[in-house]
């Protein structure tokens, strides 16, 4: 896979909280023993005590909007949020509105805090070892894909496609569009199960034999990791000439 792939971008680590609010208590009910087959086995109950409930869901909520600002400019992967450099000053914008909107629920809120922190870190477009990363989740994408068409599983097949329309917001346009073909003709695919194998009550095994997989296939094809690394060698020393 060549590292044109894959675009300039950034590695947004973003770590949303409430701080306060909720008070646990864990209580021992059954200390860790073993048992006569060999098993060990513990048992404990945790209590969970919220001073002000409604105090304390408007800082789920606070929280849950604040994290939602930066992930809608960001393209989610296994790695974490990544966001095209091309939309780096609409993420700084979305940065400032999520805390301020941290910032809003802290002036009134009396025992809990809703706390936003994000780290930022810039991934080259020839950086191989990202681009080895990125391309290898596209790929167990769309081998997620093939499985859910042979299984003939509409939910497995929609939860790879979604992911991997979301990365594809971090690679070139001629992989992008490869990816968004490999999509495309996944979700007709789990559109055609639902319609004849869930509804219609047609035997499956038929109806995916009848299924296109070319778009996932060629995609597939397109991101798999040919350029293994070359082997390092090296010559030996000429061997010194004796002098007499």
């Amino acid at each position: 896979m060549k590292a044109s792939t894959l675009k300039p971008g950034l590695l947004v680590s973003l770590k949303t909280s409430v701080r306060g609010g909720a008070d646990y208590q864990r209580n021992e009910i059954e200390a860790d023993h073993a048992t006569e087959t060999g098993e060990r086995i513990a048992k404990w109950e945790t209590t969970r005590t919220i001073a002000d409930p409604e105090e304390y869901e408007r800082a789920i909520q606070a929280r849950g909007k604040a994290r939602n600002t930066v992930s809608a400019v960001c393209c989610a992967s296994s790695f974490g949020l990544l966001c095209p450099s091309a939309r780096e000053l609409e993420l700084q914008q979305a940065i400032e509105a999520a805390r301020q909107i941290a910032e809003e629920y802290n002036r009134t809120a009396t025992v809990s805090r809703v706390e936003v922190y994000v780290l930022l870190g810039r991934v080259a477009q020839d950086d191989v070892e990202a681009t080895r990363a990125i391309g290898a989740e596209v790929r167990d994408l769309l081998e997620s894909m093939q499985a859910g068409i042979k299984l003939a599983d509409p939910e497995i097949i929609r939860d790879a496609a979604s992911k991997a329309r979301a990365i594809g917001g971090m690679l070139t346009e001629q992989a992008a569009e490869r990816v968004s073909a490999a999509v495309s003709e996944a979700r007709k695919a789990a559109r055609d199960i639902v319609r004849r194998v869930e509804k219609a009550g047609e035997i499956s095994t038929k109806v995916v034999a009848e299924l296109s997989v070319k778009a996932i296939n060629e995609a597939r094809f397109a991101f798999l990791d040919l350029d293994a690394p070359a082997a390092v060698t090296s010559e030996a020393p000429a061997a010194r000439g004796i002098d007499v």
